[in-house]
């Protein structure tokens, strides 16, 4: 049964033009192809990258935050309650009226008490300020050191200039070194995205990072099999190009450098709908489409991959609105954090005041300090 699924798995018409065999591509006479086993690669790669980025957030994110005064609000912790806390852990974070009301009615407290131990306990589990930073920071400093890799790979390349070179002897072209460190830091920064996701910053596209971190995984596993390398890192390196723009304009935004990031925001995202709404469509996906049926009959692999680029495609028109939206706020009001984040809910004028009051030290331990 075993060797029937792996028969299924790697039948060549899947990942191959007709004309083509698993044979055709082995390595010989100076050619060094690429092949499947190598991805195995992508695991340790990712949990190397995860423990520079700890060590990253740890030893230079931290100090840094710290250089720039950012510091986490302040939050009122909601005041111990079983019955409120059972049923926020078991039930929602956010009840309905008719869940307040029936709540009300088993623990005595006013319907006000209860929003606001709620938005309280909601505000407890979002992450702060910080740690949005030291993320950010770490995107920003990979993505530009994963694009000045890719254009060193790519600057002397005919296929960066002229995209039928990305065919040419298609699928026999050999692998390059360039190459395939390129694909293990892609994809073993992406691999480890993805395994961070249940402890990294929740944002309100969370299903679509998802769906964007395994159609990319899943785009990177099939072109390194089926050799589709050449428009592979065209890809990677025009994603990245943007990306450090706008990890970029959210650390400054943390360090309240509102201006500046302002100022990047804006450029970000002319270069993302550039890049993620013209070149790729117009460029890149047209490369795979078109340029591949003048040299060999669709297969399945061809299919597959195309569809695969219009899955991000349809990703890029999602984030290209909620950029939209930022870019609003940027020209016309005042761009503070990201839209994508699950921010802290706004406080009732209660608990400001408890907040000041916090602040200021009144009460006996203010009086006592001699506030």
């Amino acid at each position: 049964m075993l060797q029937t699924v792996s028969d299924w798995l790697w039948w060549e018409r899947l990942w191959l033009p007709g004309n083509v065999s698993w044979a055709n591509l082995e390595d010989s006479e100076g050619r060094v192809y690429a092949k499947a086993s190598q991805l195995y690669a992508a695991v340790p790669c990712a949990l190397c990258l995860l423990l520079v980025r700890y060590l990253f957030e740890r030893f230079l994110a931290t100090p840094l935050a710290n250089a720039w005064g950012i510091k986490d609000k302040v939050r009122l912790k909601a005041e111990s309650n079983h019955i409120l806390e059972s049923f926020f852990c078991s039930q929602t974070r956010v009840p309905s009226q008719a869940d307040v009301r029936a709540l009300c009615k088993k623990t005595s407290l006013p319907e006000g008490r209860v929003h606001i131990w709620f938005r309280r306990r909601r505000n407890q589990q979002r992450p702060g300020l910080r740690k949005r930073f030291c993320e950010a920071s770490w995107r920003c400093v990979f993505y530009f050191f994963a694009f000045v890799y890719g254009v060193w790979a790519l600057y002397d390349k005919p296929w960066l200039y002229n995209l039928r070179e990305v065919w040419a002897g298609f699928p026999k072209q050999s692998m390059l070194l360039s190459q395939y460190w390129y694909y293990l830091l892609e994809m073993g920064f992406y691999l480890s995205l993805l395994l961070s996701l249940t402890f990294d910053v929740k944002r309100k596209d969370f299903k679509e990072q998802v769906i964007h971190h395994i159609a990319t995984l899943t785009l990177l596993s099939f072109s390194w099999i089926s050799n589709y390398i050449r428009v592979g890192t065209l890809v990677m390196a025009l994603h990245d190009s943007a990306d450090i723009l706008l990890e970029g304009a959210k650390v400054l935004n943390y360090a309240k450098w509102h201006q500046t990031a302002n100022a990047m925001f804006v450029v970000f995202t002319l270069l993302f709908m550039m890049t993620r709404l013209v070149i790729f469509p117009f460029w890149l996906i047209h490369c795979t489409w078109v340029y591949p049926v003048e040299l060999f009959a669709p297969f399945f692999g061809y299919y597959f991959f195309n569809v695969m680029l219009c899955v991000l495609q349809i990703l890029h028109f999602y984030w290209a609105v909620l950029i939209s939206r930022m870019f609003y706020k940027c020209i016309f009001s005042k761009l503070e954090g990201d839209d994508r984040s699950d921010e802290d809910e706004d406080d009732s004028p209660e608990e400001r005041n408890q907040k000041m009051n916090h602040k200021n030290g009144s009460g006996v331990r203010g009086r006592a300090n001699g506030h």
